[in-house]
């Protein structure tokens, strides 16, 4: 046996938790840049807690709140730049997965001078310390090391990339956030879609990483505990009611918290190739990141369920699954297909053009797809058609 975990984020979970804690804050520079996007940070109240926070330790700020869904290459060496001229010396990024992995590249890119071309697969050495508000609860970003972004240059600077943007991420153990502030009340009210794909996102990482070649004890702990507290949720948001605020603040946090300890668990294992299938549908249907996961999450468990039925060799892992999910995989893509309503159909053209694609986190699935695999999960998630998305 052997294992190698590492886990720096100080998580903090409870009411006002941004203030109260404030002191943190305190430790970890003099002036921030504090990433969020472009209105839900002060339509839910973390930003005006920030700055209350950042006001009471005697800390200044500067706001870069142009953060895109899906954010791009370019986007981030604006944050950085503004970092560097505003001479911040912390980061602190307030929203869901895309401000927090925006807010991840631009403190690499406030003390590092990298091209935007070379920014993906350098290595880097620094960065700014970083502290994570999630006011969604899907993504996890507060608790890894990853930076997902559009890659929009690629290589020799070329913009727009020829073969179009792509989907990439950067891995490091600096991008892991020094601290993370849960606090449920920035997620009541997000309505029914956001609510019920950010799940999907938390659930699909929990899954993941326990189909990952690089799961271990600790990573398997952390993902079955992140399942079992969305399955406690999966009635709550079969039944979302009309008015997303009666939502229960519990249900909230079980939430929050399951998002976040599905982050520690990927920032172990790592994802599979669900998720590098799903950044296709992002990028050309523009569908929620975890409704891609979701939609892909059937066809890909029943794949793995045949597969190991059929290969005595294969050490199985969906009866395992299962357990952690409390139900059968049958049961279980009953509840998805509730929750994910009327499914995308893709074209004969785009399901053979991205059915031959190379799924870069193939590699790291415990049964490794091969391209004709990878195409049979497309066609049967995605039933050919020119239904309107």
């Amino acid at each position: 046996m052997t294992l190698n975990y590492l886990m720096p984020t100080r998580m903090i979970l409870e009411d006002d938790c941004l203030y109260r804690n404030r002191f943190l804050l305190g430790e970890l520079g003099r002036k921030a840049l504090v990433v969020t996007g472009k209105n839900s940070a002060r339509a839910n109240g973390a930003y005006a807690d920030a700055v209350r926070a950042l006001e009471a330790n005697g800390q200044d700020h500067v706001l870069f709140q142009w953060v895109m869904s899906n954010p791009t290459d370019l986007c981030v060496h604006e944050a950085g730049a503004l970092a560097r001229a505003e001479g911040c010396d912390f980061v602190l990024a307030i929203g869901g997965g895309s401000p927090m992995d925006a807010g991840k590249a631009a403190a690499v890119l406030a003390v590092n001078n990298i091209p935007k071309e070379e920014f993906f697969g350098l290595a880097f050495k620094t960065a700014l310390p970083l502290a994570a508000v999630p006011t969604t609860a899907g993504t996890g970003s507060e608790t890894t090391p990853y930076s997902v972004l559009v890659d929009t240059t690629g290589p020799g600077g070329k913009t727009p990339r020829k073969e179009g943007p792509v989907k990439r991420s950067v891995g490091s153990s600096l991008l892991f956030p020094r601290l993370a502030f849960l606090d449920p009340k920035y997620s009541m009210g997000l309505n029914r879609d956001i609510t019920v794909h950010t799940a999907m996102d938390a659930l699909s990482h929990g899954i993941e990483g326990m189909l990952s070649v690089r799961a271990s004890h600790i990573s398997n702990l952390l993902a079955r505990e992140s399942i079992a507290l969305i399955q406690g949720c999966l009635d709550s948001l079969c039944t979302f009611p009309p008015d997303p605020w009666a939502l229960s603040r519990e249900v909230r946090e079980k939430l929050l918290l399951a998002s976040s300890i599905a982050g520690m668990a990927i920032a172990q294992s790592g994802t599979v190739v669900p998720h590098s299938m799903g950044y296709l549908l992002t990028l050309n249907w523009g569908t929620d990141h975890g409704r891609a996961n979701g939609l892909l999450m059937e066809s890909f468990l029943k794949w793995c369920r045949a597969r190991e039925a059929a290969d005595p060799s294969i050490a199985p892992r969906i009866p395992s699954l299962c357990s952690a999910l409390g139900m059968d995989l049958d049961r279980f893509c009953g509840v998805m297909e509730q929750l994910l309503g009327k499914r995308e159909k893709a074209t004969e053209k785009e399901l053979a053009a991205w059915g031959a694609m190379p799924m870069k986190n193939a590699a790291n699935t415990y049964i490794k797809p091969g391209q004709e695999d990878i195409m049979e999960m497309f066609q049967d998630a995605l039933a050919p058609g020119d239904a309107p998305r």
